[in-house]
């Protein structure tokens, strides 16, 4: 078995997060399948959540959402790592959460985002297997921020714009939050 590559990951101004993504064809193909075991480990890695394929330079429908608290998301909920390809969502309902977001892709920075509080969302799966969920919470969060991204969207799109911070204050922050 193919040992996984940590892959580098495009930084805010590379064309290639501004792209949007190709459909997977076949998600079965060899190279897909090295794609998202490489995205699990460089995410896994990196202390994201999330990563999506054109974070790793390659413009295709695919994300991987990984929740599960780390430095960076001390509260993230924990979930197994999980490809998803050729995703769509529908929102469910009006309610909207803004929370904090940060992005592999753009380090060191922090910004309030409003999202959909929860979605229902269809994606493939590694398999070839038509899923479909409801998500919510920070769950709902990943997948929309990563959404974004196969759709050439960053998070600092979304943002208010007198939310930014800087990583080391948002780490001061929640450090004064657990006292």
């Amino acid at each position: 078995m193919r040992q996984p590559r940590l892959l580098q990951i495009s930084h805010l101004g590379h064309p290639v997060l501004r792209e949007i993504c190709a459909p997977i064809a076949d998600v079965s193909a060899p190279e897909v399948q090295d794609l998202i075991d490489d995205m699990i480990a460089t995410c896994l890695e990196a202390n994201g959540v999330g990563i999506a394929a054109p974070q790793v330079y390659q413009p295709l429908r695919l994300f991987i959402v990984a929740s599960r608290p780390n430095a960076r998301y001390p509260s993230a909920p924990l979930m197994e790592p999980t490809a998803m390809l050729n995703p769509s969502f529908t929102p469910v309902g009006d309610d909207m959460e803004e929370d904090w977001e940060g992005c592999l892709s753009i380090p060191g920075l922090r910004g309030r985002v409003r999202r959909h509080a929860t979605i229902d969302v269809s994606f493939t799966d590694r398999h070839g297997k038509p899923q479909d969920l409801r998500l919510e919470g920070f769950v709902a969060r990943i997948f929309q921020h990563e959404y974004d991204h196969i759709d050439g969207r960053v998070f600092t799109d979304r943002a208010a714009p007198a939310s930014f911070v800087m990583e080391r204050e948002f780490q001061r922050m929640l450090a004064a939050e657990r006292r």
